[in-house]
């Protein structure tokens, strides 16, 4: 009887001692400290974040990580309410400097007083949603780059006029589908003395999760926009021609008859030139081609014909660029 009573003593003060503590953690919480596997982190006097552990995986502030795809964030229907997610710090820095609005964050616990940090701060009104690895990982379906997502909102497009007054050297992007090569053909444009990139409607969006990631955050250094019908008319007659009167020269690369070498002196005297790239696999429509001022190619070695249309911008961006 007495080692009972001892038992459900000790029982007793051990509860105690978890509802105090649970209770001294919320008061923590309520003045701005961060409670992180147990362990209570140094409060932010700048940050006025509201860091909050996710315990409900179906909350709506989730939406926009777990269950929108990525036609549903881009609101076609109503582009001034569109959304993209950024991934990984240096994306989102660059986002953030070219001035696109943060909605929220989703960072992954043990980033938020390390790579997360400057972000955070740097953003204080902003919510920043946080778990464990793995719980993110569940949430997403993905495993995040380095830890971090930024939900932020887009920014109504610039006209081709107005992005290509001053352009000397543009790639324009037909059908190119794939996130990752639209990423990496926006990052070697970037890099390699293009002015600005044109997309026509059947292309990813260079916004999609993926493309920025890829492109490390270039779409947000160079200028880009889409091709639409109402400015240029229809893909390829009337926006070859629209090109054409905003005075550049076309040169489409495909391998053809009348192609020429991507090092033909006649490219390089253009005043005004845009790099055309076609889909992965089908290259070219033949209208593109037919209304091109040239055809262009790069030579090959050991029987091979061509490039991944990624690799094929670097050189042609490399070779062309101002």
């Amino acid at each position: 009887m007495i080692l009972c009573a001892f038992a459900l003593s000790i029982y007793i003060i051990i509860q105690s001692r978890r509802i105090f503590k649970d209770m001294i953690f919320l008061c923590f919480k309520e003045y701005g400290y961060i409670i992180i596997d147990g362990k209570c982190l140094e409060r932010r006097k700048s940050m006025k974040n509201i860091i909050i552990e996710i315990t409900d995986f179906n909350a709506p502030e989730l939406d926009v990580y777990a269950r929108l795809t990525e036609a549903q964030l881009l609101n076609r229907d109503r582009p001034q309410d569109g959304l993209f997610i950024a991934e990984s710090p240096k994306v989102i820095e660059r986002a953030l400097d070219a001035g696109y609005e943060p909605v929220s964050f989703l960072v992954e616990d043990r980033h938020i007083e390390t790579e997360a940090k400057s972000i955070l701060e740097r953003c204080p009104d902003v919510p920043a949603y946080t778990a464990s690895f793995d719980v993110l990982s569940h949430l997403t379906g993905y495993k995040l780059t380095r830890g971090m997502l930024c939900a932020m909102r887009r920014k109504m497009l610039p006209d081709v006029c107005d992005l290509c007054r001053d352009a000397r050297r543009i790639a324009v992007l037909e059908n190119v589908m794939n996130p990752t090569n639209v990423g990496a053909i926006i990052r070697s444009a970037a890099a390699l003395g293009m002015d600005a990139v044109l997309l026509t409607p059947g292309c990813s969006n260079p916004l999609y999760r993926r493309a920025s990631r890829v492109s490390m955050g270039t779409v947000f250094q160079i200028p880009w926009t889409f091709l639409q019908e109402k400015e240029t008319g229809p893909w390829p007659h009337g926006g070859m021609d629209y090109l054409k009167r905003l005075g550049f020269r076309t040169a489409s690369m495909a391998l053809h008859s009348e192609s020429v070498d991507i090092n033909d002196r006649r490219l390089k005297e253009e005043k005004k030139l845009a790099v055309i790239l076609g889909t992965e696999g089908d290259g070219l429509c033949g209208g593109t081609i037919t209304e091109s001022d040239y055809i262009i190619k790069i030579p090959m070695a050991h029987g091979v014909d061509s490039l991944n249309v990624a690799a094929a911008s670097a050189v042609a961006f490399w070779e062309l660029g101002k």
